[in-house]
């Protein structure tokens, strides 16, 4: 018998473009989380910036989140700009634990004006912790039927994306989450982001969420940065 998953999404404040800054913001969550896994929303760490600068795994302003992650037992999940082949960046979920950090996921599905300046990911991705496997998605992953069918298909336990919307479009985020666990009886968690940052949110929705399998809302965010919700997952 595995043991219950304890699952944190996140919200943090972010400064555009401001990488150490925002590291030590993610840092800050890991350590309030208290959580096996913490994820973050969609490019947390520059924030909604499409020209800010690609991250390397190794970039050393990324230290107080592995800091971070070895004093708590914490697998992060943290949005960036990673770079790609032929100079075009992915959006990219970094995975960072007492390990260090690594690429874990790049966005397959771009919208609004991403397919200017990035490349799509080329395939669906599964991150194990602690016996649970978690399928990843970034925003508008989670719209497409098809990069849910197909993660799920990989074998997961749960669904877990980093989002940015606005606040109308709450409501949008929440149906899809929804249709995921009811449709794919799993366990979905979105971290979207709070506070302004660039394309235009200002303010983005917050309203970071977790379901459970068959559709159950079981935690909340509120609309504010730094506001972060839990569950253990079972």
């Amino acid at each position: 018998m595995r043991d219950p998953l304890t699952l944190a999404v996140a919200q943090p404040p972010t400064a555009p473009y401001d990488v150490g800054r925002n590291a030590l913001a993610h840092a800050a969550a890991v350590r309030a989380a208290a959580a096996r896994v913490v994820v973050f929303p969609e490019l947390s760490l520059t924030g909604y910036e499409l020209d800010a600068s690609a991250i390397t795994p190794g970039d050393p302003r990324l230290a107080p989140i592995l800091d971070a992650c070895a004093e708590t037992g914490t697998t992060a999940l943290v949005g960036a700009p990673v770079q790609g082949e032929r100079g075009r960046p992915y959006i990219a979920m970094l995975a960072v634990d007492d390990g260090g950090a690594r690429v874990a996921y790049r966005k397959m599905h771009l919208g609004g004006d991403e397919p200017d300046r990035y490349a799509p990911g080329a395939a669906p991705a599964v991150l194990e912790v602690a016996g649970w496997r978690l399928g990843l998605a970034i925003c508008r992953d989670t719209g497409i039927g098809e990069h849910a069918a197909e993660t799920v298909a990989l074998g997961v336990d749960a669904y877990v994306a980093g989002t940015v919307k606005l606040p109308q479009e709450s409501a949008l985020q929440d149906s899809r989450a929804e249709r995921v666990a009811v449709e794919q009886r799993i366990w979905v968690a979105v971290a979207s982001f709070a506070g302004a940052t660039g394309g235009g949110f200002a303010p983005a929705a917050g309203r970071s969420g977790i379901w459970a399998p068959g559709g159950r809302l079981v935690a909340r965010a509120g609309i504010e940065p730094g506001d972060l919700v839990r569950a253990e997952l079972r």
